[in-house]
């Protein structure tokens, strides 16, 4: 993803910190098109970077500015994917790290981040609660929180999946991106970066901005639920219950900033059963050769209701995001 640093926060001759991140396969399939009923659809898989999932990217750009500006030590609550992503890169940059996780954290995503050198502590409850922990830590020993929107720079990072989105389809766009949304930062970073791509002439000015889709959980859907109430905030969620544990968050902090680019961009919310997600997930896996994670079969469930619903047009180029790996949910 370094190959944009002209669009990235890095200073002259300063190396990134990196592990390879970005360059993700965008594969399509005609053939789950055509059964779904629509046009065009392609799978942005997430699920090959560094520590498997998206959140590579993020932490790529986090890690490299707090390497920067000599940071003591970094902490971090996560629903899993954070944390370890947050682990590799503090250990590429030698910086401590310690990372809270709810104890129902899916147990792969746990082992990385042990094996990766982290200090973890678990918590009961989500990861709310992991975020009031974090937060304690850091101001009783002066250690950076990289929260979600806490900080200016994994923002940064994510909104690279857009540059390369445009890049991989030929500097276009597609009508619509389907994206499982937990804190929301892919999606509020790719609706950033479309603007600055056209103002940057990296896209022509004509360029029509997608379409962009929250997939969510039943048992967890605060944007989901704000977005149909017409409302500019998401109030948290009452006891958030999914199995795609990166779609646990029952109070994300970028709310405003996800339903300002729903709306802006004409797009939609909408959410998916536990057994519809387990279904779409091997459904795309088996079809696509993908190893999906959850919040990825929750994207393709939330894809096929909007169809069924009339909520999308069937004449649509649609690109779903696969945001993590399959593997880290099996023990």
């Amino acid at each position: 993803m370094w190959r944009y640093s002209a669009a990235m926060p890095l200073r002259a001759r300063e190396e990134p910190v990196s592990l390879g991140e970005g360059c993700t396969p965008l594969t399509e399939l005609p053939e789950l098109a055509h059964e779904i009923g629509i046009r065009r659809l392609w799978v942005k898989d997430e699920g090959l970077n560094p520590t498997g999932s998206f959140k590579a990217r993020g932490m790529s750009a986090a890690v490299t500015r707090a390497l920067g500006l000599g940071v003591e030590g970094l902490v971090v609550p996560t629903a899993g994917n954070a944390g370890a992503a947050l682990a590799a890169y503090g250990a590429a940059a030698r910086i401590p790290v310690r990372v809270y996780a709810p104890d129902t954290t899916p147990r792969p995503l746990l082992d990385t981040t042990r094996a990766l050198g982290a200090d973890l502590h678990l918590v009961p409850g989500h990861i709310g609660d992991a975020g009031k922990a974090a937060r304690a830590f850091a101001a009783e020993r002066g250690w950076f929180d990289v929260s979600t929107l806490r900080e200016p720079y994994r923002i940064e990072g994510k909104k690279t999946m857009g540059i390369e989105l445009a890049e991989q389809l030929g500097w276009r766009l597609p009508d619509v991106i389907i994206y499982p949304t937990g804190g929301g930062t892919g999606l509020i970073g790719m609706w950033k970066v479309f603007t600055e791509m056209r103002e940057a002439g990296w896209l022509p000015e004509t360029t029509t901005f997608p379409k962009m889709v929250t997939a969510q959980a039943d048992g967890c859907a605060p944007i989901v639920r704000a977005f149909a109430a017409g409302l500019d905030r998401a109030a948290p969620w009452e006891n958030p219950e999914t199995h795609a544990s990166g779609l646990r968050v029952p109070g994300p902090l970028g709310d405003r900033l996800i339903l300002r680019a729903l709306r802006e961009s004409g797009g939609d919310a909408a959410s998916a059963n536990e057994e519809e997600i387990r279904a779409a997930t091997t459904r795309l896996s088996y079809e696509s050769g993908i190893d999906a994670a959850p919040e990825g079969g929750c994207a393709l469930a939330v894809l096929e209701g909007l169809v069924r619903d009339g909520r999308l047009d069937r004449d649509s180029e649609v690109v779903l995001f696969n945001t993590g790996s399959g593997v880290s949910y099996r023990t």
